[in-house]
């Protein structure tokens, strides 16, 4: 990793990641569009890659999304654990669990992108469940780790942005939950679902764009202590 050492701080491993992830899911649904592949105009963002060519690109895109991520997460997990030791406030074990749990999320991201809605649906909604489930916890311990290492690791004002995107992550949760009871022609209740998919993962996205401010430190203070 010394590759990185002229680099003033990570920040460009928060930055990349939203706008790869954001840019996997509007290549896809253009792609799916003018295909014609799509049944509803705001499809389930898995739907988006369910079809060649589109489903290639979209799988591509979001297993280097998946490894961005825990790049990220790993940087953050750092971070942490050195402010810990000079400030403290966040208990390791804390930090340590929102790591790996950030880790399945990612897995799952990867499960979702190998294994297509068309393919094998079981892994995929296995892979989706994880990642959501996973994701929206990853978000929750995060804001809480904040909080705790306020004043130290971010501002009150940056603490109250990541508590409202954890929060609007975990409300889109419960409509999401009834897709695999809906029937194809309840296209309010699908639009409803679908919705809420985009601002769940909207919101576990740029999530990590909060942590611009946090990771505007020296490189070599993080990893090469």
């Amino acid at each position: 990793m010394f590759w990185f050492m002229d680099m003033k701080g990570m920040c460009f491993l928060p930055v990349f990641l939203v706008i790869w992830s954001s840019s996997t899911f509007i290549v896809s649904y253009i792609i799916a569009l003018f295909e014609h592949d799509l049944g509803f105009i705001l499809p389930y963002i898995s739907e988006i890659g369910a079809e060649p060519p589109e489903s290639c690109i979209f799988g591509l895109m979001t297993v280097i999304t998946a490894f961005a991520g825990m790049a990220t997460m790993y940087t953050r997990y750092k971070f942490l654990e050195k402010l810990n030791e000079t400030a403290g406030g966040v208990p390791p074990a804390l930090n340590q669990g929102a790591f790996w749990i950030g880790m399945l999320s990612c897995l799952g991201m990867c499960f979702v992108a190998t294994f297509q809605e068309t393919t094998i649906i079981q892994v995929h909604d296995a892979g989706a469940i994880l990642f959501f489930v996973s994701g929206v916890l990853y978000t929750i311990l995060q804001s809480i780790i904040s909080y705790k290492a306020f004043p130290y690791g971010c501002s009150l004002a940056l603490c109250r942005v990541r508590t409202g995107m954890a929060t609007m992550a975990f409300l889109a949760v419960p409509p999401i939950s009834i897709r695999p009871f809906l029937l194809l022609q309840d296209n309010v209740f699908h639009l409803v679902s679908a919705v809420s998919e985009w601002i769940m993962v909207f919101s576990f996205i740029f999530f990590f764009f909060t942590y611009i401010h946090d990771f505007k430190v020296s490189f070599l203070s993080l990893w090469c202590e």
